[in-house]
Formats: structure tokens, C-alpha cells, sequence
């Protein structure tokens, strides 16, 4: 093994550990691998921004823009509007249908903005008709997952391991060339997870203020100069009395105490940073001496949020959860506001589950600020007649009272439609390359005015277009130092004497296992180039071993994290990392031996 070999693998190490532990977004670790790679000379200038201009990534951006096209004029919404009817079925047979349906239209869109869809819908018929939406959240997240992997547009990881093959001197797939390998599998997921449906937790018909206990909400509080705790210790105010209230951060002129003890005095103009339940969180507003705050800027307090006397009789307590994409992501309780919310007043965060350290996940150490993530839900104050206003809010769900948003129009619902069929025909049909026909396909939504420029600024998910141009790079490195033939050689090894099925079963089990703690997408990329020069090197055709990284880098059923629709459906809280872990985990053990059997049968 060279220097250069020892140097690149470091790096891809410290990118894994980075990917699994979340430490940062993923736009900010696809940075890291761009500067890393140059200062340590592993790629050129060139190469280091060729990601940039990668037919993979600008595919999946063209993708990206028709998909928001789709969603926009409710083209989504409208495939899947007939799941309402579906509500007279019993559960053992909703799931399978809705899953057919959910992986059958993620074949040919985004298909997180078809599991976000399946999410308002569900989240919908819960709450009107009783139906558990624990049983279908998770079922529709696998099924969109599996049904992605049916075509080459169906999701960006298929875009990459295709343009990888291309580079390296394989021939382009076809628009369909694997989807029978794709439904197989989907009828395989859809009957094991409709098998285990038993298995997923009952939904709890509770009502709002029963669903938050402790350690579930966050909230800031001011000290007023009329507040009896004025002059006490933490440990003898009621905050320390009160089970379900735990101080955890003070900020006083300025100076942030991340870890105030039992024995702290509290003084006028305390803000404290408040863990607790609904009920608590309510006293605290009405309490005297206390006021739930939010700050305009660092040099003054802002006026209270919440005023009794001033609201309005209707006004309701709802909670929202944050989407892909929302224009609320990345804001603070600091800085979301009055016009932010159109009218709604938020009163705390409830941050998504995560199974690393819980209390990292709430706030930044050493800043004073509260940032929403993907999953995290919001509860707000809101009138009845501010209600309809805050349902607009793009990339929000309102999980309580949720109310679909009319399309714009019929014609242009019917247009958008059509634009995909074009994309689907030209590239299915062999008459332009995906990537001329997904741009091909952008051009008419823009042209035909289905969508405008400043939504797609807005809309699409930068973080993945970037954190595709980072790793494309890491993959040219891997040729450049030789390491994928290196690995290569040295999985030659344990390959020799094996029957093609092992072969192929052991590529395909350390992809997938890979995929369930990274990117799919960082997954594909690592590990197509091994694949082929694996192949290479047993004088056998690449194809099968290239499809068993594309289906295992999808395949990220057993945790929450190695895909984004696991990822927003672990969010909300209804699902425990071992729901993952065993439905998830059955379900790929089938698919890695039904895959291992199919793929090595077509040598």
C-alpha cells in the first residue's frame, strides 16, 4: 500500500465517521473532502470541481427542478388523491396498496417529495378517519426507497453509479434495463413488511397536550423583575420542583452559562433555556414573573409573544413539522417570527429523535440559539383565521390539523405531467441520454411557466447537488492513487475458489451495510470503481457487479439515517431505532440473498 493510498483512506474514514455521527450537514463534509483531497494532492484544480460539471450531478439537479414542477401545480398530490378512498380497507391490506402505489410513482419522481406527499395524506386520514399512521408511515418510507430503485431516474444514486460506469468504460444502462430486478424486489419488501406490520407501534389517540413529556420540548423564559424566583437558587425555585422542567442554559448580559447549577441565584433579566412538557410549558406562559420570549436581535429582548389578554377565543395550540427544504430550516427560536409563521407565534421546539447523544441535538454549545432541522417539529400559537395562512408555508406539515393546498391550475397540473412522460419517452426509448432529456424536460418547465426561477432557487435541496460535486472527487482519487485496484487485489484474494453468488453476496452485504450509516449517494460513488475493477481484474462482466452496488446503496432499510425519507419518518417521533433495526433488517436480509441469487444467475 503507497503513502498516497494510506493518505486517501484516512480521509475516507474521518468522511464516514462524519457521515454516520451527523457532526456536521452534508454540504459542510463535502467541502472538507474537496479541501482535504487538495492539500494533500490527490486530485488537481480540475478535478477537484469536477463534481461541479459531472453529468450525474447536473441530471440529478434537472431532476430535482421537474420534480418541484410536479409538486408545485399538485401533479403529486393528484396521482395520489385516490388513497382517501382507500380508507374502508382494513389495515392488513392498506399497507400493501399503499405501498404499490407509493414505490410505483417514486419509479419516475423525487422520491422523497413522493414520501412527504404520502406523509401530509396519511397524517390527513389519521386524523379525520382514526386510521393508524403508525402502521403505513414506515411502510410507504421502504416502499419509495425500493420503487426508486426500479429506474435510472428514479433516484440520484442510479444517476451516479451509471455515470461512474460511464467513465470508466462501461456502457450506459438503459431507462428500464433493470427494472424487473427492481419490481422483484418491491413485491418482496412490500409482502415482508405487510407480513410485519404487527410488529410497528400502535398509534396513540391522544390529545396534543398528552403527546409532549419530558424532555420533549424547548423553550425560553425570561425572569421578569415581579417574578418570586428573583433572588432564589435554582434548586429552591419551583423549576428544581417540578419534575418534568429541567434548566438547561442561562444567559445573563450577554454571558452564556451552558450548565447552571442547582445552587445558581437567579437574578432580573435571566433568560433560561427550559426543557419540558406542554402542560408546564403553559404555566410557565400564564405564570407571573415569567415570560416565554422571542429575542428581535442580540441587544434588546423583544416585547412577550404571548399576551392572554390581547388573543383571540379560538386561538389553538398546533404542532408543525419541519420538511425537506422549508424555509424555516436553519432558522433559530432566535430569529423564526410573527411574519416567518404568517401570524402564528411559536412557543417551542421539539427536536427530532436521533440515537446519538440526545442532548448535543437541542442546541449549539456556546451559542445562543435553537436551530430547526429536518424532522424537527415546532409548537405555535395560531388563530383560527391565521390557521389557513400557516398551511401555506411551503415544506411544512401541520401534523394536528392538516389541509391539502389546492393546485394552482388543472392545465397546469395536466402540463407538468405531460413534461414527465416526455422526460420518461425520450430517455426510455433511447432517443437522448437522461441528462439531455431531464434539461430538455427543465426548459419546458420554465418555458411554459409550470414553475419560476426564484422557486427553484429556493426549493431545491442544495445540500445534496453539493455533497454530490464533493464526492464525485473522491472517486476520481481512487483511480488517480490506485486504490480501487488495490482493494481490488486484495478482495481478489478472498474471492478466489468462490462461486459467482458469493462473490456477488459479499459486495452486495458490505454496500448495504455501508449505506445504512452514510449517504447512499457517498456509498455509490466509494464503492462502484471497486466494483468494476473487481470485475475487471476476473475478466466478467460488470454489469452485475455494478447492479449489486446500485441496489444495495439504495437498500438503507435497517436505520433511520442512511436515507432522507428514514431520516423525516424517525422524526416524528413515532418509531424507535429498533423498528428500523428489525423490520428494516429482515427486510434486507431477504433482499440481499434474493439479490445475490438473481444478479449472479445473469453471468
Amino acid at each position: 500500500m503507497s503513502l498516497e493510498i494510506a493518505i486517501l483512506f484516512l480521509i475516507i474514514i474521518v468522511v464516514i465517521i462524519l457521515f454516520a455521527l451527523e457532526v456536521f450537514p452534508v454540504d459542510k463534509i463535502a467541502f472538507f473532502i474537496l479541501a482535504a483531497l487538495l492539500l494533500t494532492n490527490l486530485v488537481s484544480p480540475e478535478e477537484a470541481i469536477s463534481g461541479f460539471s459531472s453529468p450525474a450531478t447536473i441530471t440529478v439537479l434537472a431532476l430535482m427542478i421537474i420534480a418541484i414542477g410536479l409538486e408545485t401545480n399538485g401533479v403529486i398530490d393528484w396521482l395520489a388523491s385516490g388513497l382517501k378512498n382507500l380508507r374502508v380497507l382494513p389495515v392488513f391490506l392498506m399497507v400493501p396498496v399503499f405501498m404499490f402505489i407509493a414505490g410505483s410513482i417514486s419509479a419516475f419522481i423525487n422520491t422523497t417529495a413522493v414520501v412527504i406527499v404520502f406523509i401530509k395524506i396519511i397524517t390527513e386520514l389519521s386524523a379525520r378517519y382514526d386510521i393508524p399512521n403508525s402502521k403505513l408511515l414506515l411502510p410507504i418510507s421502504f416502499a419509495g426507497i425500493i420503487g426508486g430503485s426500479c429506474t435510472l431516474m428514479g433516484t440520484s444514486t442510479n444517476l451516479i453509479v451509471n455515470a461512474v460506469a460511464i467513465d470508466r468504460g462501461v456502457e450506459r444502462f438503459g431507462f428500464f434495463e433493470f427494472t424487473w430486478y427492481g419490481v422483484i424486489f418491491m413485491v418482496i419488501t412490500i409482502v415482508v413488511v405487510s407480513s410485519m406490520i404487527k410488529f410497528l407501534p400502535r398509534s396513540k389517540k391522544t390529545k396534543i397536550s398528552e403527546d409532549y413529556n419530558l424532555d420533549e420540548y424547548i423553550t425560553k423564559v425570561i425572569i421578569k423583575s415581579n417574578s418570586s424566583a428573583i433572588g432564589k437558587s435554582i434548586g429552591e425555585s419551583f423549576l428544581s420542583d417540578e419534575d418534568d422542567i429541567e434548566v438547561l442554559r442561562l444567559k445573563r448580559n450577554g454571558i452564556i452559562n451552558d450548565w447552571p447549577g442547582k445552587f445558581t441565584t437567579l437574578k432580573d433579566g435571566d433568560q433560561l433555556l427550559l426543557r419540558c412538557n406542554l402542560e408546564n410549558l403553559l404555566k410557565l406562559k400564564d405564570a407571573e414573573g415569567f415570560t416565554v420570549i422571542k429575542e428581535e436581535d442580540n441587544k434588546k429582548l423583544a416585547d412577550p409573544i404571548i399576551d392572554s389578554e390581547e388573543l383571540e377565543e379560538n386561538v389553538q395550540v398546533v404542532e408543525i413539522l419541519m420538511l425537506p427544504n422549508s424555509p424555516l430550516i436553519g432558522k433559530s427560536i432566535k430569529t423564526v417570527g410573527w411574519y416567518d409563521l404568517h401570524g402564528a407565534v411559536p412557543l417551542a421546539i421539539r427536536k427530532r429523535r436521533n440515537f446519538r447523544n440526545p442532548r448535543r441535538r437541542i442546541f449549539n454549545r456556546g451559542k445562543d440559539e435553537i436551530e430547526l432541522r429536518v424532522g424537527d417539529r415546532l409548537l405555535v400559537e395560531v388563530s383560527e383565521s391565521a390557521l389557513e395562512e400557516l398551511q401555506k408555508i411551503e415544506n411544512v406539515t401541520i401534523l394536528q390539523q392538516h389541509k391539502n393546498i389546492e393546485v394552482t391550475t388543472v392545465t397546469k397540473r395536466y402540463l407538468s405531467l405531460g413534461i414527465l412522460l416526455v422526460v420518461i419517452g425520450l430517455s426510455a426509448f433511447s432517443i437522448f441520454p437522461i441528462l439531455k432529456s431531464a434539461i430538455i424536460g427543465c426548459f419546458l418547465m420554465i418555458f411554459t411557466k409550470c414553475i419560476d426561477l426564484g422557486k427553484i432557487y429556493e426549493q431545491v435541496n442544495w445540500q445534496i447537488i453539493f455533497l454530490l460535486a464533493g464526492m464525485i472527487p473522491l472517486g476520481v482519487a481512487m483511480n488517480n492513487t490506485g486504490a480501487d485496484q488495490w482493494i481490488s487485489d486484495q478482495l481478489l484474494l478472498v474471492f478466489e475458489n468462490q462461486t459467482d453468488t458469493i462473490i456477488i453476496g459479499i459486495l452486495f452485504l458490505v454496500t448495504m451495510i455501508l449505506s445504512g450509516f452514510i449517504s447512499n449517494n457517498a456509498t455509490a460513488i466509494i464503492i462502484t470503481p471497486i466494483a468494476i475493477s473487481i470485475a475487471a481484474s476476473m475478466q466478467m462482466d460488470p454489469k452485475p457487479f455494478i447492479l449489486s452496488v446500485l441496489f444495495a446503496s439504495n437498500f438503507s432499510f435497517f436505520t433511520p439515517v442512511g436515507y432522507q425519507t428514514n431520516t423525516i419518518i424517525y422524526g416524528m417521533g413515532i418509531y424507535r431505532f429498533r423498528h428500523f433495526f428489525i423490520i428494516g433488517g429482515l427486510v434486507s436480509l431477504v433482499l440481499w440473498v434474493t439479490a445475490s441469487l438473481l444478479l449472479s444467475a445473469s453471468f
